[in-house]
């Protein structure tokens, strides 16, 4: 989980956190509920009454998108896709599969089960609604929640990569042309129509007087917009890396540490001397763990003179790591993945370097530049 992620626990084995930025959308979703929605649809209650109401539907919701994320993971770990977390955010919820899938087939189960699992909830809080004819507010909630669960599934469903819709998309290419880069190159490109489609739409609702609803969707194009030209650019980044291993541009001198230096001693010996970000910790040839500036900043500075590196890395079992053969494609992943800028490089079982996301940046200004 990153900084801004509050950790909430964990389900079926999966982390699940809470980016700070769902407390905004809890406190604007509460507002509505209780002020404009449920005023309106349940007239008479008290204002309390109304606030308790809207509170219960914003976590309802997010409930309900965290059981369509799960959808995907489970499938994901069907497949044996491992699964680093699940982020509720402002935006609704991402699961975090960190590594594409084997196969069409399974890209299709994985994309299928959230939308599923929406519709799911749907029928299901359908079905409820005459058992809670005689009680108005419980009747009003589950009237909503099953609304936009359906909802939820049909716009998933839209072919908008990287939307559910996309990845089923994405799946049927696949399948059909056995190549999963002109696949994702095709899906990407009908969800930026989809895209384009929205942001016209939304320009003619504020046009015709519902600025609101016009901002919305024009606002839901333009997110669209751009995470289907990012997975378009991750496909040139992973070209014009193909070929590249590890080894071209890892750094072989890595200024390994010993354990028991403080991190005041790092930070002045170290990395505002060298320049360097992150450091192996090693007792002897025994590689221990890393260091990183981000360990770093979350020690207060008064803490730093008593504070021992090994007090605050990464222990080497949960350290990722790559070979020296890997592909630099697959290594960036990795590092975007685990929300890191280095990793070490080990080969069997020593460490040989560090490979840094600017050391990769670099080769592929390169690349360009020469334009080989």
């Amino acid at each position: 989980m990153g900084r801004s992620v509050l950790p909430l626990g964990r389900i079926l084995g999966i982390p699940i956190g809470l980016d700070y930025s769902w407390f905004l959308i809890f406190v604007l979703l509460t507002w509505t509920f209780a002020v404009s929605y449920y005023p309106s649809d349940v007239p008479g209650l008290a204002p309390v009454v109304y606030w308790i109401l809207g509170a219960a539907t914003a976590i309802c919701l997010f409930a309900s998108v965290l059981l369509h994320e799960l959808g995907h993971s489970a499938v994901a770990r069907r497949y044996q896709i491992p699964v680093r977390g699940i982020t509720l955010f402002v935006f609704g919820g991402v699961s975090q599969i960190a590594a594409e899938p084997p196969s069409a087939g399974a890209e299709f189960w994985i994309a299928i089960a959230g939308p599923a699992v929406s519709a799911a909830l749907a029928g299901v809080l359908t079905a409820l609604e005459p058992v809670l004819g005689g009680n108005i507010v419980l009747l009003a909630l589950t009237r909503y929640l099953a609304s936009m669960n359906g909802l939820l599934a049909l716009f998933n469903l839209l072919p908008g990569f990287p939307l559910d819709g996309g990845r089923i998309f994405r799946a049927v290419v696949w399948g059909v042309t056995h190549r999963l880069r002109q696949a994702t190159m095709v899906a990407a490109n009908v969800g930026r129509g989809i895209a384009f489609l929205f942001i016209v739409l939304g320009v003619w609702q504020m046009l015709s007087g519902q600025l609101g609803n016009g901002l919305w969707t024009a606002f839901i194009g333009w997110f669209l917009e751009n995470a289907a030209v990012a997975q378009v650019q991750q496909l040139v980044v992973h070209d014009l890396l193909a070929g590249h291993k590890v080894a071209e541009v890892m750094a072989r001198e890595y200024g390994a540490i010993p354990p028991d230096i403080t991190l005041q001693q790092l930070v002045d010996g170290h990395i505002l001397t060298k320049g360097q970000r992150s450091f192996p910790v090693m007792r002897g040839d025994t590689f221990l763990g890393l260091v990183t500036m981000h360990r770093i900043r979350q020690v207060p500075q008064a803490e730093w003179p008593v504070t021992p590196v090994d007090r605050v890395m990464i222990p080497l079992a949960d350290v990722r790591r790559v070979s020296p053969d890997d592909d630099l494609s697959t290594a960036l992943d990795a590092m975007t993945h685990e929300g890191v800028n280095q990793l070490p490089v080990m080969d069997h079982g020593r460490i040989v370097g560090i490979l840094s996301r600017d050391r990769v940046l670099s080769l592929l200004r390169t690349i360009r530049e020469l334009g080989v």
